[in-house]
């Protein structure tokens, strides 16, 4: 008697081995493409949130908070039209009388602080705080001053709005 002896297979086919293959590529690729769209979106924000008008706007309103309250509280004068504020201050802690003055302005493109002496009128210096201003008025509310800003390098633009109170006497 001839008879075959009949074995189940153990191993696995080629066609079962290259479905299993294409089956592992097709993830593999989904999830590739989740960590690429994951990533570019992180990128595109940390632009937006590093860019020069958010980190200038940043320190334009540091800046301006710092100077107005630092200023004496007894006088300022505000541009009519909102273009220009100019604050008095003392030079140092010792002094008795207001000697000192900043002005805030905007001028090509750039929010500028002018420093300088009261008595004789004269500059002192002059610092650029940020570029890229599209905008920039002030006005009182209140007891405070009011800066709006609005930087824009073509790409992004960002508007900033702060209020600060002179604090000395």
């Amino acid at each position: 008697m001839n008879r075959k002896r009949q074995i189940a297979s153990s191993g696995f086919t080629i066609v079962e081995l290259i479905i299993a293959e294409l089956v592992l590529v097709v993830v593999g690729f989904a999830i590739g493409a989740v960590i690429v769209n994951a990533q570019s979106g992180w990128n595109v924000m940390y632009d937006k949130m590093n860019s020069d008008v958010i980190t200038d706007g940043y320190v334009a309103r540091k800046k301006f908070d710092a100077v107005m309250r630092n200023a004496s509280s007894q006088k300022y004068i505000l541009d009519g039209a909102g273009d220009w504020v100019e604050v008095y201050y003392y030079a140092d802690d010792s002094s008795t009388v207001v000697d000192r003055y900043a002005r805030f302005y905007e001028s090509d493109g750039a929010l500028n602080i002018e420093y300088g002496q009261l008595d004789p009128r004269a500059t002192l210096d002059v610092e650029t705080v940020c570029k890229n201003v599209s905008d920039c008025t002030f006005k009182q509310v209140g007891r405070s001053v009011q800066m709006t800003l609005t930087l824009d390098n073509k790409t992004q633009a960002n508007t900033i709005v702060s209020s600060a109170v002179t604090h000395n006497q």
